[in-house]
């Protein structure tokens, strides 16, 4: 049986350590860990069509993997995510919402309130 190490990307074990801090204070932020700790593999992949169909207009959307560009965006919203596609950026920057890192997010929000995750 092989032993689980966790994520080797060192930018994702920085923010796991600095989200870690989070947890005790905000079940959001534990949920988040929790599914940042997994293989890349099984991390959550999103397109835009999925974030214009659950999203209301300027609200916060978290998706911890990555945001593809399939679809359009015909809403304002904020989207936080460990990656995006070049494409996708562009598309959530052209519907006039805000493109973020969870980091970023962390920093803004601390408490995780009014945000969604997709995926």
């Amino acid at each position: 049986m092989v032993r689980r190490t966790g994520p080797t990307n060192n930018t994702v074990q920085e923010l796991l350590v600095e989200l870690r801090g989070k947890t005790h204070e905000s079940r959001f932020w534990k949920r988040i860990v929790h599914d940042l700790n997994k293989p890349t593999r099984q991390r959550r992949t999103v397109n835009i069509y999925k974030i214009d169909k659950f999203a209301r207009d300027g609200e916060t959307i978290i998706v911890p993997g990555k945001v593809l560009s399939v679809g359009m965006l015909s809403k304002k919203v904020d989207v936080a995510a460990m990656n995006f596609s070049d494409e996708a950026r562009s598309k959530i920057v052209q519907a006039k919402g805000k493109v973020l890192s969870i980091k970023e997010l962390l920093v803004q929000n601390p408490e995780g309130k009014n945000v969604r995750i997709l995926g």
